[in-house]
């Protein structure tokens, strides 16, 4: 095999990897092995610059933006730390400190390494006054007002501790091992879809919009970096965090000043013992240099400081008893097999059940009933099945053998090409279909019909309220209520979110009726191309491959939903309860194309406006917006802080980059 290669397999192979935790959440391996294969590429491309290309997983930035909050820019940017697991990496990044400091005596400050949500905290006056999540980086989430609800940050520093008049505290929101089992335990009763790790749940539920639940689930926070102007920059890192303990933070104490590099392997030797028995979940330690001086001097690389690196825990294992395989249908139809097992202790918590993914997983892993199963959990991923111990199987035991029909409907299931998973296409009468293309209905990106959700909609469903979203808008408040006084302020509520609905634009509605494979972003481009559902409805085969973004799977998915005489129906019906079914006039207002065929990038910070609503001005002027640089990109909408990659990929093709004076001035933005 050629590097060229043997670099394009490992490209296609991370990319799916990537599609696999961030969209289907269904990871497939373990941190382990994918970064192994990440820095394997890495490698590759660094001895092979002519093979080089802006769209390899290699120069993916992860962001954790929600566009439910203001965006924030970061005074310092929150870089993320480079990754290892092996003895002999850590040593090398000790021989790498030594050289940087020219043979310097120096510290290497030890942590643990928190599993949960970064976050930055801004203090003014020994008084809270923000709370800013990762991002991508270069800005950020302000979810204050859910930070607030967690009793473990202060909102007042201790009087006369000696706190700067103004600095930034980093650290990780977390939800400890307790309150995780005890919502899920919750989550599992009301029949809802249960939180993969504490990290999940914690991040999920700092994105809440609603404080009252970020208090009621118990988060706890770790800080464990400090920044500001008023800082002694002669300081040192681990006698900041203790003075940092007394203004009234907490602190770790798993935290150790470590002179050598047996010294430090003990102390990761220890930890991967002992972490089990914190109330928190961990998956490594981080090491760094204790000296600020001597960290200004070593730097940072493009996306890491050299004098911090974190060591991560391999994936806890465990053997247990495989009982029998069930399978979950999803909102989309899709079959999920699930591992039943002896229950067994695995990463703090106690597992019952475990993820098989789809037949193909199935099939290699040769599975049969009563087999002694591998389960690993690392700190990021949902327990699975990752190996069998084949030397206790016994001639009797079933081979386990994909079902063939869906468990709820009994519909002989499909797999549609390219896919993994087999899917249900009962899209009209089987019920965890019907209940989940309701929730996805009513969800905020959808219809946001807000005072509804999934145990109000299972509940309306058992009691025959409702059968499909159109029935939503045939609710009364003495239907919900069921004549019980006590629910009559609630009922009414419902029903006015339910009518409020009416009003979301055509793009979310196009969105909310559940078009398989037809994302938010499709949705829009639908919508902004056909102008109505009448025109969408009507369009052939070919008219759908035409629209730009919209390929041969998703247009015969378009197809064959509106061949379906019974989702006709229910959208004539969401038609007469008012719902919009074309682009309006307010929308329409603006729209140009003076942008039309333009591949555009944003990157940086702005002054005058966010990066969504650049993002919406590119798309009312018909332009394209582009995550990554390449020779199709047509221009790059620069702010302050571009990172150094896209500065260097722009520079290296050519491709202009303008500000945003002028890209304001393009589209006559006056």
């Amino acid at each position: 095999m050629t590097p060229k290669e043997e670099i394009e397999i490992l490209r296609k192979t991370l990319e799916q990897h990537n599609y696999n935790y961030y969209v289907l959440n269904q990871p497939t391996i373990s941190d382990f092995d994918f970064d192994q294969m990440m820095n394997k590429l890495q490698d590759l491309e660094y001895f092979y610059p002519q093979f080089a290309d802006p769209n390899s997983p290699t120069q993916r930035v992860g962001s954790d933006l929600s566009q439910s909050f203001k965006t924030v820019a970061h005074k310092y940017p929150m870089l993320s730390l480079a990754n290892t697991y092996n003895e002999g990496d850590v040593r090398d990044f000790y021989e790498r400190v030594r050289q940087g400091l020219e043979g310097e005596d120096f510290e290497i400050c030890c942590e643990m390494k928190y599993d949960g949500l970064s976050i930055s905290l801004t203090y003014v006056d020994g008084v809270l006054t923000q709370a800013v999540t990762r991002g991508d980086g270069v800005q950020g989430d302000d979810v204050t007002a859910n930070v607030r609800t967690i009793k473990s940050i202060p909102l007042k520093l201790r009087e006369n501790t000696g706190y700067p008049q103004e600095f930034e505290i980093r650290g990780e929101i977390l939800m400890p091992w307790t309150s995780f089992e005890s919502l899920n335990a919750e989550r599992e009763k009301n029949g809802e879809p249960l939180f993969a790790n504490p990290r999940n749940a914690a991040s999920g539920t700092l994105k809440s919009q609603k404080s009252e639940l970020v208090a009621s689930r118990k988060l706890d926070a770790y800080l464990y970096y400090l920044l500001g102007d008023n800082i002694p920059t002669d300081g040192y890192h681990f006698q900041n965090l203790l003075e940092a303990r007394k203004w009234g933070f907490k602190i770790s104490e798993g935290m150790r000043l470590c002179r050598s590099v047996d010294e430090i392997l003990d102390f990761i030797e220890y930890w991967d013992k002992e972490r089990k028995n914190l109330p928190v979940a961990t998956d490594g330690i981080v090491l760094k240099v204790n000296s600020l001086r001597q960290q200004r001097h070593l730097g940072y690389t493009a996306k890491s400081p050299r004098w911090a690196i974190a060591y991560k825990f391999k994936a806890e294992r465990a053997c247990t008893r495989l009982n029998m395989v069930s399978y979950q249908v999803g909102r989309t139809g899709a079959i999920t097999p699930v591992a039943n097992m002896d229950p067994v202790q695995l990463s703090g918590t106690q597992v019952r059940r475990a993820s098989l993914h789809n037949a193909d997983i199935i099939e290699e892993l040769d599975l049969h009933i009563g087999d002694m199963v591998y389960v690993e959990k690392g700190g990021e991923i949902i327990p699975k099945v990752v190996g069998v111990d084949k030397s206790q199987r016994t001639a009797e035991m079933p081979k386990v053998r994909f079902i063939t029909t869906c468990p709820e409907c009994g519909a002989p299931l499909v797999r549609y090409e390219g896919e993994a998973a087999h899917y249900c296409p009962n899209d009209t009468a089987c019920p965890p279909q019907i209940k989940g293309r309701i929730e996805h209905f009513i969800s905020r990106t959808a219809m946001n019909i807000d005072s509804l959700g999934p145990e109000t909609v299972d509940d309306f469903f058992k009691r025959g309220l409702i059968h499909d979203v159109a029935d939503l808008y045939k609710l009364t408040a003495a239907d919900i209520s069921n004549n019980n006084k006590n629910r009559s302020v609630s009922s009414l509520k419902i029903v006015n979110a339910i009518k409020n609905s009416v009003n979301v634009p055509f793009e979310r509605v196009v969105f909310a009726i559940g078009i398989r494979f037809v994302g938010a972003t499709t949705a829009k481009v639908l919508a902004r191309h056909f102008k109505s559902m009448d025109r969408l409805m009507s369009a052939n085969l070919e008219e759908l491959i035409n629209v730009d973004g919209v390929g041969n799977i998703i247009a015969d998915s378009i197809v064959t939903y509106f061949k379906n005489l019974r989702n006709v129906e229910i959208i004539q019906r969401l038609k007469e309860a008012g719902v919009r079914m074309n682009v309006s006039e307010d929308e329409e207002k603006g729209n140009t194309d003076i942008l039309a065929g333009k591949s555009i990038v944003i990157s940086g910070v702005f002054a005058k406006h966010s990066r969504d609503e650049y993002k919406e001005m590119i798309e009312k002027n018909g332009g394209k917006n582009v995550s990554s640089i390449s020779k199709k990109t047509s221009f790059i909408l620069g702010g302050e802080s571009m990172g150094p990659t896209k500065l260097e990929k722009a520079s290296t093709l050519g491709i202009k980059i303008i500000d945003e004076n002028e890209f304001l001035k393009m589209i006559g933005d006056t």
